[in-house]
């Protein structure tokens, strides 16, 4: 049998903060043995596992692997206002007149990740 993809892992400053952050993201708690200095934070979403590790480097380069997320229960545009709400910036707008498109985050730490078109809106 192949491997499977147990964890996506972000390396960051601060587990716990950046796993919170995420957790709001995702409407899913963390684990319910983390806690704040933690030097791991775990976060299990139905589509996946998310998992926070504290490293004493910081980002310095755009990710190489990131994070697509597509909203399920309101638009592209509303779920980019939620998120940078919550702490995310805007680092790149790719939405096309014709309501194709993306639009590029980054979360807290620098983390880029993408925020596409709900299923709704791509039947429209």
């Amino acid at each position: 049998m192949a491997s499977l993809v147990r964890h996506l892992t972000f390396d960051c400053s601060d587990a716990y903060s950046l796993g919170q952050f995420w957790a709001a993201v995702l409407d899913s708690p963390l684990a319910d043995d983390d806690f704040p200095g933690d030097p791991e934070a775990l976060l299990k979403t139905p589509g996946s596992t998310l998992l926070f590790v504290t490293v004493p480097d910081t980002k310095t380069v755009k990710n190489r692997v990131h994070v697509d997320l597509q909203p399920q229960d309101r638009t592209r545009d509303e779920e980019v206002a939620r998120i940078v709400a919550l702490g995310a910036t805007v680092v790149g707008d790719h939405r096309r007149p014709d309501g194709g498109g993306w639009v590029t985050l980054a979360d807290p730490e620098g983390n880029e990740f993408c925020v596409e078109r709900s299923a709704a809106e791509m039947t429209k």
